[in-house]
């Protein structure tokens, strides 16, 4: 059902949390339990089902990756870059969230961790996500 004669690429969601706490903001990463960039922080996100839209896959793998539930999420945007992910071509679609208050997390399946940083005192960040998330947040600060 799915054969093509051509290449093509996978996709993926991300989620981008922020969580507003008086003056300061904090951001929620996950450290990668596996390959590519094992043991690096990244946003909570992975490969969408076949079954799935792209904002139902990031809602999904944040809940999988570190047990919170949020409700209606904002696109931010795709980011394509050819060499994004060094497993294969991979499009994502990374999504944001913002709450009150840092809510209680886990890391949990491809999460050996999920912590909540303030947006001041990042880590270096896997992937593309650096990029990612100065998109985000120009969006939150328009």
């Amino acid at each position: 059902m799915y054969q093509y004669k051509y290449p093509h690429p996978a996709v993926t969601a991300d989620c981008i949390v922020f969580a507003h706490e008086g003056e300061e903001t904090y951001v929620l990463l996950i450290q990668r339990r596996n390959a590519p960039y094992q043991g690096c922080w990244a946003f909570p996100g992975g490969f969408m089902n076949m079954d799935e839209t792209t904002e139902e896959a990031a809602r999904r793998e944040l809940e999988e990756e570190t047990g919170l539930k949020v409700g209606k999420l904002h696109q931010i945007g795709a980011f394509s870059k050819v060499d994004r992910d060094p497993r294969e071509r991979v499009i994502t679609v990374a999504y944001d969230i913002e709450i009150q208050g840092r809510r209680d997390i886990h890391g949990l399946d491809d999460a050996a961790v999920a912590r909540w940083f303030n947006i001041k005192a990042l880590p270096n960040l896997a992937f593309d996500h650096a990029e990612i998330l100065k998109e985000a947040v120009h969006g939150i600060s328009d």
